[in-house]
């Protein structure tokens, strides 16, 4: 096997984990925080819970463009490791914690030493073949987005047999392992002379450096929408299901279902969305799933069934396959040579932006509008992210992107 599918293999395993991790603790937080953390006032259970859970995604945020600095002057396998052996360590400490501050630090902790997706993008990125780019972005986001979707159902299981406290052995021993066939199998072109003689800028200069260029800035911004209009409504599901299931009979396993439903159809649609990216280039792809997802929110706000939200989640999820592949597959087109994982780190903290702001602000508008209106409200940032890619991508001339990095 070429050692591009090997990397591949292995870093698809390492991103579901790392991000099933992170999400496996929504269904039952207030659970832990209630039953094992000894906390009985609802408001405050949903305070705490709400801090835990953005906690991560804050310290994210301000951390990823420092470690894809690092990950530039140093290479991006030594990073990933980084990330994942300590991401191990903190996730086995989790289930030791014994009040909501430990979990909390915890969770800031997790976040400031992650970046093992953005290393991984940026080893997949420079060193697979041109031509496979599509299809391996592809298939490495289908890792990412299944552990982001699944990984609350795959929690709630496990909470139900097991309990809540060894999910988070479970879940740190196989980042563990995850970690361990990256250092013996992963193996990257990084030289290492050459990016040492080559002038490190800070993170400030490279951010100045990256907003030079036009389409990754668009880019960025295409991001934080999509995570944004995807997160919104995802709290309220649940109450959703509810409302359509009419009955309290196998309301977790179905609320569960409505959102591992998506996973798997990206699950499926995302290598092969990649793959006709290679084929028709990414801008397209990116452009026809943006408008496809916008089009998928619709019949989710007109739903009489539980099982007419199943479908149409389904069906968002089939588009929702193309659309962080093509942006990846699109910063590294447009990004100069050993700028990658800055770039993608950029990337992750606007991702991770919109995973912060998308349920927040779902949450205080859904009193206004209700999560119909949130269906909508999120179709139609889709279909203007659609418009704006349609422009500033499809419609303009791609720039000399080193020469305006390097103005």
């Amino acid at each position: 096997m070429e050692q591009w599918k090997k990397n591949l293999i292995v870093l698809w395993f390492g991103q579901f984990l790392v991000m099933s991790g992170m999400t496996m603790i929504t269904p039952f937080l207030t659970l832990y925080l209630q039953f094992d953390l000894g906390l009985s006032d609802p408001h405050e259970i949903g305070v705490w819970a709400g801090l835990i859970f953005a906690g991560n995604f804050v310290t994210a945020f301000i951390f990823q463009p420092i470690w894809g600095k690092v990950s530039d002057r140093y290479g991006r396998k030594v990073m990933l490791l980084r990330s994942g052996f300590g991401m191990a360590v903190v996730m086995v400490l989790m289930g030791f914690a014994t009040t909501p501050w430990h979990l909390l630090l915890l969770r800031m902790l997790n976040g400031t030493i992650s970046g093992f997706n953005p290393a991984s993008i940026a080893l997949v990125s420079t060193n697979t073949p041109k031509d496979k780019m599509g299809f391996a972005m592809g298939t490495l986001q289908s890792g990412a987005m299944a552990g982001t979707i699944l990984g609350p159902f795959i929690g709630g299981l496990l909470a139900d047999a097991v309990g809540y406290r060894p999910i988070f052995y479970i879940t740190g021993a196989l980042l563990f392992i995850a970690s361990l066939l990256a250092l013996f199998i992963v193996k990257e072109t990084f030289d290492l002379a050459k990016a040492a003689r080559r002038a490190q800028a800070s993170v400030l200069e490279g951010l100045k450096k990256v907003s030079r260029i036009q389409p990754l800035m668009a880019l960025f911004a295409v991001t934080f929408l999509i995570q944004f209009a995807n997160m919104s409504p995802m709290t309220l599901i649940p109450l959703y299901v509810q409302e359509l299931h009419h009955s309290t009979a196998n309301l977790a396993f179905l609320a569960g279902f409505v959102s591992a439903v998506t996973g798997i159809s990206n699950l499926i649609s995302s290598p092969l969305l990649g793959r006709l990216s290679d084929r028709i280039g990414a801008e397209r792809v990116l452009a026809v799933s943006l408008i496809g997802s916008a089009l998928a929110f619709i019949p989710q706000a007109l739903a009489d069934t539980v099982w007419q939200l199943i479908l149409a989640r389904f069906g968002l999820g089939i588009f929702l396959g193309g659309l962080i592949p093509a942006v990846n597959a699109l910063i590294r087109k447009y990004t100069p040579d050993g700028m990658e994982s800055r770039a993608y780190s950029f990337n992750s903290s606007t991702l991770s932006l919109g995973n912060m702001i998308g349920p927040i602000t779902g949450g205080a508008l859904s009193g206004y509008i209700g999560i119909h209106g949130l269906f909508l409200l999120s179709g139609g940032m889709m279909l203007l992210n659609g418009a704006w890619v349609w422009h500033s991508l499809l419609r303009k001339k791609r720039p000399d992107t080193e020469k305006r990095a390097n103005e």
